[in-house]
């Protein structure tokens, strides 16, 4: 009787140290799993896109002074992402605004401005040459990187210009603006960006 009372409680003494087991190993399973989704989801934040708070696709260009331009490469800075052509009238409008904001505002704001230039869709033979001229009518100081074939307007679904991104410094995408700013709006978007 005592024997089989002692090996009766090594049986249960091993159920029972089975089952504890299995439930330890159920929940680190369950915790792990908890982690890869949250892992799961931030790389779903990391993922490039046009969707606010999506970081910016990044792309290079040559600009206007012949110098390589890389859009990852102003992470740190805000952003006011701007496609542009020469023959758009509310270009034209805009630019003067774009310039003040930059010569007057940009550097306190810790701000810059690109003016990609859908060189590609220019109407001229010499389209180089006839952006070079708008840049000089107008004074432009920021950055001009040339889109000479098309792919960066697919990129970010360029349909009408101009069209403004607002990138934090973070290199994430805030706002998408379709149409011309002015100095205040431009201002105004910026000091909303982190």
């Amino acid at each position: 009787m005592k024997k089989k009372a002692i090996g009766l409680s090594v049986v249960m003494i091993l159920v029972v140290i089975m089952l504890g087991t299995y439930i330890k190993n159920q929940i680190e399973a369950s915790e792990a799993i908890s982690e890869q989704a949250v892992s799961y989801e931030m790389d779903l934040n990391q993922e490039e896109g046009l969707e606010k708070g999506q970081v910016a696709p990044n792309f290079t260009l040559q600009t206007l002074t012949g110098e390589t331009f890389t859009l990852s490469e102003l992470k740190g800075k805000k952003v006011i992402l701007n496609f542009w052509a020469s023959w758009c009238p509310p270009c034209k409008k805009e630019m003067p605004h774009l310039q003040k904001y930059y010569e007057e505002n940009a550097q306190d704001d810790n701000a810059v401005i690109v003016g990609v230039n859908i060189t590609h869709a220019e109407r001229s033979v010499d389209q180089i040459k006839t952006v070079q001229q708008f840049v000089d009518s107008f004074d432009l100081t920021f950055p001009i990187p040339l889109m000479e074939e098309e792919g960066v307007d697919k990129l970010y679904q360029i349909i009408t210009i101009p069209s403004t991104f607002m990138i934090d410094t973070e290199g994430r995408i805030q706002r998408q603006i379709v149409g011309p700013l002015d100095q205040e709006a431009l201002r105004d978007y910026v000091k909303n960006l982190d």
